[in-house]
């Protein structure tokens, strides 16, 4: 067994663990992180695969925004797992039946898919090509306008997200800035002089009907 192969075995080993404890954890903060470790194995598999750019789409877009947001997420969110675990039980059966469903079908995809046969061997005077310049090149050459035109709707969609956040509403407390600065001290405090000492009130005499009620 080479070095490449025993790497394989190590990733795909700590990736089931972790997936088995994503499931398993009783902490959901400790779920999401095991769900992290997962995603590492698994792009750390696709590098040996030679797949590098879905490695590294994979530790960007998930372990560097989706994880941390759902992280933050749950951290936040004051979930009740009590009552969540009440009801575990009584949905386990159609839960594994479904499992189980699922887990056939992809073995039956990958039995028919992935015969164990011998890598095809490269042309004499071929180049070994990068996956991730070859695909830059076919997307910046072949499928130039899908993707300006798919950048143009995000960056559309960014501002009208941003446009629909700082509308102005009723219940905005919102300040505008300039009038920020051009305030004075002037006009939001006003020193008035007063005497530094006040008399007293000269006390009230009781009347007959208090006297009274005093006295009973």
């Amino acid at each position: 067994m080479d070095v490449k192969t025993g790497f394989f075995y190590l990733f795909s080993v700590v990736l089931l663990f972790a997936a088995f404890r994503v499931v398993t954890a009783r902490n959901p903060v400790h779920a999401v992180l095991y769900l992290m470790l997962a995603f590492s194995q698994a792009s750390a598999v696709w590098f040996l695969l030679n797949a590098e750019f879905l490695a590294i789409l994979l530790v960007l877009v998930y372990l560097g925004a989706v994880m941390v947001l759902f992280l933050f997420v749950v951290m936040m969110l004051d979930i009740g797992i009590d009552t969540v675990r009440k009801g575990f039980w009584k949905n386990f059966p159609l839960a594994a039946t479904l499992g189980a469903i699922v887990a056939l079908e992809m073995a039956a995809v990958l039995l028919s898919g992935f015969r164990m046969s011998e890598a095809p061997a490269m042309a004499a005077g071929a180049v070994p090509v990068d996956n991730a310049k070859a695909l830059g090149i076919l997307l910046y050459t072949e499928y130039l306008m899908p993707i300006q035109i798919a950048a143009a709707i995000l960056l559309v969609a960014m501002i009208a997200a941003i446009a629909l956040t700082l509308r102005e509403r009723k219940d905005s407390k919102a300040i505008d800035p300039s009038i920020q600065v051009r305030v004075r001290a002037a006009d939001r405090m006003q020193v008035v002089k007063m005497a530094p000492t006040q008399a007293a009130p000269a006390p009230v005499a009781p009347t007959d009907a208090a006297a009274e009620e005093v006295k009973k």
